[in-house]
């Protein structure tokens, strides 16, 4: 079942010049859009005591200002991936109690940039240097919430299927791949998904995929041809949550092939402080963020490293024992945490880049 976006208003940026793509796009919601101050929504939203709520049922068609691609927010305190963003959009209808957009955007609103254009021409620029490179969709919104609407990924994987040296992951919750079902891909596009518990995907996830959608859609797109990943992240600590997460990753493999898995990322739940209070309000009945957290060098809360350590070798280990070969590696973590849950340090491999590097060149057949 495709992902509805649960949109009630649609407001068109009034700076925007061609506003034709806009009400096709506005045409497919079935609703009638307003020609609108970026200003003037913006006081709305503030306004309202249910900011967050009303951000997700405004829907603001505009222009990006700044740059289409950005490189990932990490910190110098703990490893990052080193890949880079693709902002085609911003916020999400879907409404996890942990997302850390409920505070990153000053109002919550959904946009969507018209000229993204602009983002195929800042492509080409990099296509044009033919060094390895990983692209993402999916740090400031949902890849895929967007596609029965605008076609964005399609558009995206018919870009990236065209060079060598780069590839684009599609990172979602949900399941609208409709759109990609008979592309020519050229093994240049990678799907993603984000696992949890039924536990959490339930209480904390909601308006999301459940578990089996989101790995019965990973199943059809590896019988496509594409190549797969997946993310557990955040890893929520709570009472038997080992055994659970055990047996998601046993339904994982039960439904993908390990041979095309090109990495799995797993990662603990960690919040800037300001969001405690935000999940307290929005979710009343959400446990997390009453774990015994700790704060970090780069400033968030995060479980104290004996209990991250403990869970992750027990997740690592399981992989492992069904796929030693698949690439893992952490989101964030120092190198403390990696030498004694996965047993060695990044650079002993030439680095975290290069490891994902590496196996991004094996499955998707990058060239140089």
């Amino acid at each position: 079942m495709l992902y509805e976006m649960p949109i009630e208003n649609i407001y068109i940026d009034e700076s925007v010049e061609d506003k034709e793509p806009a009400f096709k796009i506005a045409s497919k919601f079935g609703i009638s859009p307003k020609i609108i101050s970026n200003k003037t929504l913006f006081k709305k939203i503030l306004s309202s005591k249910e900011s967050i709520n009303e951000g997700k049922k405004n829907l603001l068609l505009t222009e990006n200002k700044g740059e289409f691609i950005k490189k990932c927010p990490g910190t110098s305190y703990y490893t990052c991936c080193g890949y880079q963003i693709i902002h085609f959009a911003a916020f999400c209808t879907m409404d996890c109690s942990y997302c850390i957009l409920q505070s990153y955007f000053h109002p919550p609103l959904l946009q969507f940039f018209l000229n993204y254009d602009r983002l195929f021409l800042e492509l080409d620029e990099v296509f044009k240097q033919k060094k390895k490179k990983r692209f993402g969709t999916g740090e400031f919104t949902d890849s895929l919430i967007w596609e029965k609407y605008t076609g964005i990924s399609k558009k995206l994987i018919n870009k990236f299927k065209k060079q060598s040296s780069c590839v684009l992951e599609i990172k979602s919750k949900t399941v609208n791949i409709d759109s990609i079902k008979h592309l020519d891909h050229n093994k240049k596009t990678i799907f993603a998904w984000s696992l949890n518990t039924e536990k959490i995907i339930k209480s904390d996830e909601r308006n999301t995929t459940s578990l089996l959608a989101r790995l019965k859609a990973a199943k059809e797109c590896e019988s496509l041809g594409y190549k797969i990943a997946f993310h557990f992240d955040p890893i929520v600590v709570y009472e038997g949550c080992e055994g659970e997460y055990l047996k998601v990753i046993e339904k994982m493999f039960n439904y993908v092939s390990p041979k095309n898995i090109v990495y799995i990322s797993i990662g603990t739940f960690r919040f800037m402080p300001s969001l405690k209070n935000i999940i307290e309000e929005r979710f009343p009945n959400s446990k997390i963020p009453y774990g015994e957290f700790i704060m970090g060098l780069d400033s968030k809360m995060r479980y104290f490293k004996p209990i991250r350590i403990r869970v992750y070798k027990k997740i690592i280990d399981k992989i492992r024992s069904i796929a030693p070969d698949v690439t893992l590696y952490f989101c964030m973590e120092d190198d403390e945490v990696w030498q004694k849950s996965m047993g060695f340090l990044p650079k002993e491999k030439g680095g975290l880049v290069k490891m994902l590097d590496d196996s991004v060149i094996k499955h998707c057949e990058l060239k140089t």
